[in-house]
């Protein structure tokens, strides 16, 4: 982009002109979002920029440290046994109103996420606690739900089987607490706006002007408001352009950038220090199988998989140092019994080569099409420049491989949400991070019941297997059983894995303490701070 076009840019959000990148004096910086929040209420969200703002604004009964281990959040201490947990909730945990929280401000968050009448987009995540399952499918009333809070400071969760992981589930934002009286009186405009939310984090939202600027400032009743330094985030821009967000970098604008393939080529050639990460998600294509769709035949789905090579797409179109290619939907930091599951548990590479042959993609494609007139397919990627490579490169691959036309259908990302909810898709271009540190986390994206599950794949022996692997507490059994599922994930693809997931960014030389993470907020402000120049 041109300092012209930048400037326009800029122009165009006016607060943009007046930030800085850090300042030292004030404990401020200033940041970039790639796209407005959809939605902060924690109980509907399900997008990475929404769980972003709500890790730095909420918090749940733990929470991810500095090095990614089990911390203490509103809950000071607990004890895990088979069949429950019991969390001891700290006297100074506030809202950032001044109210002190209580142990029913967690009941009513999760019985109201498990109502099937709310339709919780993250329900099935609290399968693990005691009669969900039944609430969620309304055999039980949500009273009934494994949940009790005996006196204000103590909250009680029964466990519907021994579970190894659901101590981790409590950092995910659909387990944050929520105030009852302040919710219902809000109604549907709660986590809509600034105002309408309550805080209980180190953060609160403060300013929010939809699509243009956020600002977080430190809250003043969280109760570990001592160890955090930064007085304010701001979020200055909202722009999905990789070249403007570098320039508003370099222009000393924002203290942290995330760089694309043309702007890692753009930061490596102006010396600039580039820092990579792994992020820990799986971007896929995720395919419409619903009934009466193209992609609910089998053959068709194959085809499409048959010409796909992941080394080419993350060498040559995503070209993102940080990336590397996916065979596997369970990407490989995944813990396994003692080491890594695809170390463990590898998909056989002789099947992988097969599929990947050209012969076999004729084969489908000509027993797909009974007239030899494949359809047009919808191909749904939000509107950003990443994001129309890729299509771009599908297009071109599908139809030059498999003679059928593709049409692009570029969203914003609050419709491209919607329209993936609501089945306007054939292939849509999708990305999955992890909630917790377990294979489930990527399992259950699958499964029939789950809302998130935006293809509608339904298989009786996945759902089957994955039932046992959310029950088990046995690693030996778990691992054996996610293998299989991996291994119909293959046969069957009702996704096509694509690529694990890095990022390349450059990080201002005063900011220090930013924390990269797999799971939870990334990047984590949260215990960040501004050096003096001095010190850089």
């Amino acid at each position: 982009m041109s300092r012209l076009l930048l400037l326009v840019s800029l122009l165009m959000g006016t607060s943009g002109l007046q930030a800085e990148a850090v300042s030292h004096k004030t404990q401020t910086i200033t940041i970039s979002l790639t796209q407005e929040p959809p939605s902060l209420d924690s109980l509907r969200t399900t997008d990475l920029v929404s769980f972003f703002v709500l890790g730095h604004v909420n918090e749940g009964l733990v929470r991810y440290g500095r090095r990614g281990e089990i911390v203490p959040g509103v809950a000071k201490s607990w004890d895990v046994t088979a069949e429950q947990m019991t969390f001891r909730l700290r006297s100074d945990a506030r809202w950032s109103d001044g109210a002190k929280m209580v142990a029913s401000d967690f009941v009513y968050a999760w019985r109201q996420l498990n109502d099937p009448a709310f339709a919780a987009p993250f329900a099935t995540i609290m399968h693990p606690i005691k009669n969900a399952v039944k609430v969620q499918a309304g055999e039980l009333p949500v009273s009934a739900l494994g949940i009790s809070a005996p006196n204000e400071q103590t909250l009680v969760v029964e466990l519907e089987s021994p579970c190894g992981y659901c101590l981790a589930l409590m950092v995910h934002p659909a387990f944050f607490p929520v105030r009852r009286e302040f919710r219902e009186r809000l109604g549907n405009q709660y986590g809509a706006e600034a105002s309408s939310l309550l805080y209980n984090g180190p953060f609160m939202l403060t300013e929010w002007v939809h699509g243009t600027r956020l600002t977080l400032q430190k809250n003043p009743n969280y109760w570990n408001r001592d160890a955090i330094h930064l007085n304010e985030i701001r979020v200055g821009y909202i722009t999905e352009d990789n070249r403007t967000r570098l320039n508003l970098f370099r222009d000393e604008r924002i203290a942290l950038v995330r760089l694309g393939a043309e702007t890692v080529r753009d930061a490596a050639k102006q010396n600039l220090r580039l820092r990579t990460f792994a992020s820990g998600g799986v971007a896929y294509l995720s395919f419409n199988v619903r009934s009466g769709r193209p992609l609910a035949d089998l053959r068709l789905r194959q085809a499409i998989q048959a010409v796909f090579d992941a080394d080419e797409f993350v060498n040559k179109v995503i070209a993102i140092p940080g990336y590397r290619p996916a065979y596997s939907f369970f990407p490989s930091w995944l813990p396994g019994e003692s080491g890594s599951f695809t170390e463990e548990y590898p998909l056989d590479k002789a099947l992988v080569d097969v599929l990947r042959g050209a012969e076999l993609a004729r084969q489908a494609l000509s027993a797909r099409t009974e007239h030899g007139v494949p359809p047009t397919l919808t191909l749904l990627t939000v509107t950003s420049p990443t994001g129309a490579r890729i299509a771009e490169y599908f297009q071109g691959l599908i139809s030059r491989q498999l003679g059928i036309a593709v049409k692009v259908d570029q969203q914003t990302f609050k419709q491209y949400l919607q329209k993936a909810r609501q089945g306007e898709f054939d292939i849509a271009l999708s990305s999955w991070y992890p909630d917790f540190g377990d294979v489930v986390t990527y399992a259950d994206l699958l499964a029939s019941w789950n809302p998130n599950n935006r293809g509608r794949y339904a298989n009786d022996a996945y759902d089957e297997l994955l039932s046992v692997l959310l029950r088990s507490a046995d690693p030996f059994e778990r691992m054996r059983v996610a293998d299989q599922l991996q291994r119909i994930i293959q046969a069957d693809v009702p996704i096509l894995p694509m690529a694990e997931t890095g990022s390349a960014y450059i990080v201002h030389p005063q900011l220090r303490g930013v924390v990269r993470r797999v799971l939870g907020a990334d990047p984590d402000y949260t215990f960040a701070r501004v050096v003096p120049p001095a010190d850089r």
